[in-house]
C-alpha cells in the first residue's frame, strides 16, 4: 500500500522505537577501566577526559553508543593499503596506532559517562529543526530524523548514534561534509541521501535543535 509521506514518516518512527528495545544492550564488550587511560592520554585533550567536549569543533563521546565509537575510529584508519573511509588527518594519527581492543576499551569507557545537559541558543532555528527532527520535510522526501536517531536525540545503540546534547557546530560541520561528499562513511549513503537535500538553513536549524535535545 502506498501511503502519504507524512503517515510513512510516522510509521518509521513507530518502528524505530520498537527497535530499539531490541538494541538495548551493548553487542561491544570492552574494559571501561583501560579505556579511561588510553583516553586519558590520547583522547581528552580534543574529547574531554569523560567525553564531553569542551570544543564546539569536536564532538562530545559521552554515553555515545560505543559501536558508533569503534566503527568511528575503523573508519579513520586506513587498512590493507587502502585510504581511510574518514579523511581527518588528527583522528588518522590518533587511532593509528590503536589496536581492535583499544577502541573497543575507549568505546566502553566513553559509554559509561553521563552525557552533560547542553542547551541551544537560537529560538528561531530550534523552532525550526524541530519540525523537520520530528516531522521530516514532506516536500523534498526528507525523513525525520527521529525515526533513526529517536525523538530524544539517544539513536538506537548498535545503529545509529546519539546526536542529542551534541555541538550545534559540529553537527552542521558534519551535515556539511555528508552533503558535500566529503564524508562517506554511512551506511547505504542515508546520510548523503538526507543531507544533500537540506539547505544550510535546514541544517543549522536541526543542528540547533539537537543541541537542546536530552
Amino acid at each position: 500500500m502506498n501511503f502519504p509521506l507524512k503517515y510513512r514518516l510516522i510509521l518509521a518512527t513507530a518502528a524505530a522505537l520498537a527497535a530499539s528495545s531490541a538494541f538495548s544492550q551493548s553487542v561491544i564488550k570492552g574494559d571501561a577501566a583501560k579505556g579511561q587511560e588510553i583516553a586519558g592520554k590520547v583522547c581528552a585533550a580534543c574529547h574531554g577526559p569523560d567525553g564531553n567536549s569542551p570544543l564546539s569543533a569536536n564532538p562530545s563521546l559521552a554515553s555515545q553508543h560505543p559501536e558508533y565509537i569503534v566503527k568511528q575510529l575503523g573508519n579513520f584508519k586506513s587498512k590493507d593499503g587502502k585510504p581511510a573511509e574518514r579523511n581527518n588527518a588528527v583522528m588518522a594519527g590518533m587511532a593509528a596506532p590503536l589496536s581492535d581492543d583499544d577502541m573497543k576499551n575507549v568505546a566502553a569507557y566513553y559509554a559509561s559517562q553521563p552525557a552533560r545537559p547542553r542547551a541551544a541558543r537560537d529560538p528561531a532555528l530550534v523552532k525550526e529543526g524541530q519540525l523537520i527532527y520530528r516531522g521530516g520535510i514532506a516536500a523534498k522526501s526528507v525523513a525525520a530524523c527521529a525515526s533513526c536517531h529517536s525523538p530524544n536525540g539517544a539513536g538506537l545503540p548498535a545503529q545509529y548514534p546519539r546526536v542529542g546534547g551534541q555541538h550545534a557546530e559540529y553537527t552542521s560541520a558534519q551535515l556539511k561534509a555528508f552533503r558535500v561528499g566529503e564524508r562517506k562513511n554511512d551506511p547505504n549513503s542515508m546520510m548523503r541521501t538526507v543531507a544533500a537535500k537540506l539547505s544550510d538553513r535546514e541544517v543549522a536549524a536541526v543542528a540547533e535543535y539537537m543541541a537542546g535535545l536530552r
